[in-house]
């Protein structure tokens, strides 16, 4: 599957070698180019200039960014995601964030016809670095079908909480 993958932090780095691992056709992206580059380097990955490029003609999109507000320029900004990703994908979102964003990022991605899943991940470093990470996932049933197979590259227990914004709502409970 073409994906694309956005946020090469101390999560999303292994978590996208591991997408590489599995078979899966990787383009990245990261705000630090150098990173991007070495991970291209050592699991022969693409690089991209923003993640809207990162995110044409992918299948399905992941990131895996700080905060709020960084959630915000890769997926609503001007060369954020949904501006480059195409209707019918999935992007998911394993930041962990406001509920709040995760309605209203999902809301933005309905009118593109694109599936959302806010999905962020429990186990720390060492579980991404082991592919050993729990993913509490709020969205739509068909997204959420679609991507399991997809996320278990990196994830042992995958649970689909409840509609947008659920997943983001169970990490909370879970800090």
């Amino acid at each position: 599957m073409r994906t694309a993958f956005i946020g090469l932090g101390v999560m999303g780095y292994p978590m996208a070698g591991f997408l590489k691992k599995a078979g899966h056709d990787v383009v990245v992206y990261n705000r630090t180019a150098s990173r991007a580059e070495r991970w291209a380097r050592e699991f022969g990955g693409s690089v991209a200039r923003t993640p809207a490029a990162a995110a044409e003609n992918a299948q399905m999109a992941f990131c895996c960014v700080g905060n709020d507000a960084d959630v915000r320029e890769v997926v609503l900004g001007g060369p954020g995601i949904l501006n480059g990703i195409s209707p019918g994908a999935i992007l998911v979102d394993h930041t962990t964030s406001s509920a709040n964003l995760a309605r209203e990022i999902h809301a933005v991605a309905a009118e593109k016809t694109v599936g959302f899943l806010d999905a962020p991940v429990s186990g720390g470093q060492a579980g991404a670095e082991n592919g050993q990470l729990t993913v509490m996932a709020g969205g739509d049933p068909q997204a959420y079908e679609r991507a399991v197979p997809v996320i278990e590259s990196y994830a042992k227990a995958i649970t689909h909480i409840g509609p947008s914004g659920s997943g983001q709502l169970a990490k909370m409970v879970n800090q």
